[in-house]
């Protein structure tokens, strides 16, 4: 029973380090985050028509290209696909041999035409030493994500790109499963039908995942994040 108070202590320091990483960990996504929120245009007033014409900018539509988004607040389609491969291996082999030999085989050691030693103990030594080391490494990852999701035109940069930003958001029976989406689009890379291949868009944030009890279930728990955390000495 002796021993009952360092137990206690063990637990609570234990305990104590499991909410410092629930704490750290912060709290999970939710639907309707302002950043990705649509952007809408104000609606501009009519514009006064001048010399007797009645065309106006703001109003204007083209018969002959075809309707791509351009402003803000246009909706485009973003088709998802995402792949990665990496692989890389590594091994390492070191060898060191080392040999000292005093006398031996070749007879006593000779200093100034004597022979130094006391009584029966001579010079004679062979020393030898061998070290090795042999290491191996490997990793090997795959991702993929294909699909599709709509995003909304949220600013036009002065030379014509467009930067867009969605997200969208599923429910399932146990949880919700979330892609978020911005990046940048060229508008020649957009496509006659409105898409764009997310492999084009430039500095692009793709996020996929989920919350809810199917997530939680695939998450370690804040006891096992606290013996795998980088500090932990063993």
């Amino acid at each position: 029973m002796s021993n009952w108070p360092a137990v206690l202590r063990l637990c609570a320091t234990a305990m104590f380090g499991g909410w410092l990483l629930a704490g750290c960990v912060g709290q999970p996504p939710l639907p309707d985050d302002p950043y990705y929120a649509p952007v809408m245009q104000p609606k501009p007033a009519p514009d006064m028509p001048q010399n007797g014409s009645l065309f106006a900018e703001s109003t204007a539509m083209s018969l002959f290209n075809d309707r791509k988004a351009t402003r803000v607040g246009d909706i485009i389609n973003v088709v998802l696909q995402e792949r990665t491969t990496s692989s890389k291996s590594s091994n390492m082999d070191l060898k060191k041999n080392n040999d000292v030999s005093v006398g031996g085989s070749a007879g006593d050691p000779v200093v100034f035409g004597t022979v130094p030693g006391l009584g029966n103990l001579g010079l004679t030594a062979d020393l030898s030493s061998a070290k090795e080391f042999k290491g191996e490494a490997g990793a090997d990852q795959s991702n993929q994500l294909t699909g599709n999701i709509s995003v909304t035109v949220v600013d036009v940069y002065p030379n014509g790109t467009l930067l867009v930003r969605g997200e969208k958001w599923i429910t399932l029976n146990q949880g919700n499963e979330y892609i978020r989406l911005s990046g940048l689009v060229r508008p020649d890379d957009v496509e006659p039908d409105n898409t764009v291949v997310s492999t084009k868009l430039a500095n692009a944030r793709i996020t996929y995942s989920g919350t809810g009890e199917f997530a939680d279930s695939q998450q370690m728990g804040w006891l096992t994040r606290f013996f795998h955390n980088p500090v932990w000495p063993f």
